[in-house]
């Protein structure tokens, strides 16, 4: 009887130790895609697609965008998580404070994921610890300039990429609620820092 639990007892810790080992050896990382833009001059993403090749397309809803660029709040953004990671990324979006479309084919470098998986320090109420920098985020600034930085907490943030987007035609009318918004909160800061092309 002894014997048997003894047996019993070694094939249990067996498959506990192969399910462990295939479990580290798995990417459980969640990977997460955000849009940022810099305080005052927020953009509406009209499309995100993502696309992984022979395996998946997909659109992902953003919508209003309107902080955070720098800083002790950025970057962050709205954003969802990825499965699976894609290898091209399409933005549309209209600036509110230009009135322009702005349109940019992200082609992701092969070895982006393989940065994000290696180790970065962060910290928690709980302690520090070490993890993937598992954030893309995309940042969208005045004058189409594209901005993509890798983290895993706010201050850690490295940046990747740095492009230009495409302006592209559009009616303005079609923001007109939008912009009548933007304005009423952000009009002032326009009027006497306008609206910066560069240097983002």
């Amino acid at each position: 009887m002894i014997q048997k639990i003894l047996a019993i007892g070694i094939v249990a810790m067996a498959l506990l130790g192969s399910g462990c080992s295939a479990w580290s050896k798995a990417d459980d990382t969640l990977w997460m895609i955000r849009i940022a833009a810099p305080q005052h001059y927020e953009v509406w993403v009209t499309d995100m697609f993502l696309e992984k090749s022979g395996e998946r397309s997909w659109r992902q809803p953003i919508g209003a965008v309107g902080c955070c660029w720098k800083g002790p709040r950025g970057p962050t953004g709205a954003g969802a998580g990825v499965d699976p990671f894609p290898e091209l990324i399409l933005v549309n979006w209209f600036s509110y404070a230009e009135q322009k479309y702005y349109t940019k084919i992200i082609q992701v470098p092969e070895d982006l994921l393989d940065r994000m998986r290696e180790p970065a320090t962060y910290k928690t109420p709980m302690g520090v610890y070490s993890g993937p920098r598992h954030f893309l985020t995309i940042g969208l600034a005045p004058g189409g300039t594209v901005v993509v930085w890798i983290s895993n907490q706010i201050g850690n943030e490295i940046e990747v990429m740095r492009m230009q987007a495409t302006e592209v035609p559009g009616d303005p009318d079609d923001f007109e609620v939008g912009t009548k918004n933007y304005l009423e909160k952000h009009g002032d800061y326009l009027r006497e820092h306008g609206v910066p092309m560069e240097g983002w």
